[in-house]
């Protein structure tokens, strides 16, 4: 029980946030979007416009499937509660943790929304995606973090403080 997987819609600061919360806790550091970039050799943009979706939303799960890790903070990608199977692997080696972000603040950060490899369906907004995935996200973690007005750092150290709370760190 020793990964932490981070999970939330796209712009929270898994990424970012995934980095330093791996130097800080001293654990190794995993993207599961890079490595379906490298699985595929696309950016996860051009897998979705020459794919589709679907063959994204495959890929995604095989690559979360084949997670296997010890010691290491994993950011996954924003539609990975979609795959509960996955989500089901991702507990028995570790927390999965739900970084909260606002959706105000989600927007602000995507400002690169059609090159970012954001899942949308046609004719989808973010805000209808928000809405359909922010209680998936609730349902489906260990633990949530609220992670609203909160800097890079101020999230790493609520996430810390809060796995010490929950007895995992």
């Amino acid at each position: 029980m020793n990964n932490i997987f981070l999970i939330g819609m796209p712009a929270c600061g898994k990424s970012t946030v995934g980095v330093v919360l791996a130097k800080a806790m001293g654990k190794d550091y995993l993207d599961t979007d890079l490595t379906i970039q490298l699985r595929a050799g696309k950016t996860l943009q051009e897998i979705i416009d020459t794919q589709g979706l679907e063959a994204f939303a495959k890929i995604e799960e095989e690559v979360l499937m084949d997670v296997d890790v010890t010691n290491t903070v994993v950011a996954t990608g924003g539609s990975a509660v979609y795959y509960p199977a996955a989500l089901d692997r991702m507990r028995k080696t570790g927390t999965v943790l739900y970084i909260h972000t606002p959706l105000k603040d989600i927007l602000k950060r995507l400002n690169n929304i059609n090159s970012r490899g954001v899942t949308l369906a046609p004719g989808q907004t973010l805000e209808n995606l928000y809405e359909e995935r922010s209680p998936l996200y609730a349902a489906r973690c260990d633990i949530e973090l609220d992670a609203a007005g909160l800097s890079v750092e101020g999230t790493v150290d609520a996430i810390i403080e809060t796995l010490r709370a929950h007895g995992r760190f």
